[in-house]
């Protein structure tokens, strides 16, 4: 193998060994990671109360909709159309 060869593969594996560590190495980037993991943390926990309140939200319309009541009272309003 000649010089340039050996160049060129030491490089690619430089790259590989850079994109499997990822921003462990690099302080900067691992600050960044550490930033956007916080914010997508607290975005899911967000999310997570967001899904609690519409699955308490449905629970009321369904029992709202299945109520006798309410049917009686769409059926006595189709009636009077």
């Amino acid at each position: 193998m000649d010089i340039t060869a050996i160049a060129i593969f030491g490089c690619v594996c430089w790259a590989i060994v850079r994109i499997v560590n990822g921003p462990s190495e690099n302080p900067k980037l691992r600050k960044k990671a550490k930033a956007t993991q916080t914010q997508l943390e607290t975005e899911h926990a967000q999310m997570q109360e967001d899904l609690q309140a519409m699955a308490e939200r449905l629970a009321v319309l369904e029992k709202i909709v299945t109520d006798e009541k309410y049917s009686l009272n769409r059926e006595l309003e189709a009636l009077k159309d």
